[in-house]
């Protein structure tokens, strides 16, 4: 069954929308790809009676968007923007989670851009945060692509430790202020 549910937002390649149940398949392949998850928790495999009680409902939440390609339909993962004070947009979390088969093509960039566009001139968001590994290059790269500023690096006590998590995590951000003058430069 495939979804139906209105885009949120559209890009020349992109069609965003809400995550649906019709998407659990998908979510769940795309969480057990050990690649995809690397940076998230070492690519440990999750059970689809453990997704679906713990993952699903943030998904299908507030700020969950999945991604398909517009001209093929092709579901490519998901993308984050996400309020972290209710109810408003103040400020929000960016991320994205896309399949390794189309990492490269520029997709997070993309969408990781209009989500910045979107938040600062629809949904009136004062800031946008990002956060991820030390190590995760290329996650980074997608973050300062998208006009994201460094803010700093830190740690946090993690249930697991990963590969490189003794390097910390690192935090990017942008103000509607700074978005402004570098959009207009």
């Amino acid at each position: 069954m495939e979804s139906v549910s209105a885009p949120f937002l559209e890009t020349p390649r992109l069609r965003l929308r809400a995550c649906d149940e019709a998407d659990l398949g998908r979510l769940i392949a795309l969480d057990n790809d050990p690649g995809v998850k690397r940076f998230i928790d070492g690519g440990v495999p999750v059970e689809p009676e453990t997704f679906r009680a713990e993952a699903l409902p943030r998904l299908l939440g507030r700020g969950f968007w999945a991604a398909e390609e517009r001209s093929t339909g092709e579901w490519l993962g998901w993308f984050e923007l996400r309020p972290l004070n209710d109810p408003g947009w103040a400020e929000v979390e960016l991320g994205y989670r896309l399949h390794r088969a189309v990492w490269g093509r520029g997709y997070a960039t993309e969408g990781a851009r209009a989500l910045v566009r979107k938040a600062f001139t629809e949904l009136g968001t004062e800031r946008v945060t990002a956060n991820t590994m030390t190590v995760n290059t290329a996650s980074r790269r997608v973050m300062e692509k998208a006009g994201l500023l460094f803010v700093r690096t830190y740690t946090e006590e993690w249930p697991d430790v990963i590969e490189g998590s003794e390097q910390g995590d690192v935090e990017y951000a942008l103000t509607r202020g700074e978005w402004r003058r570098t959009a207009s430069g």
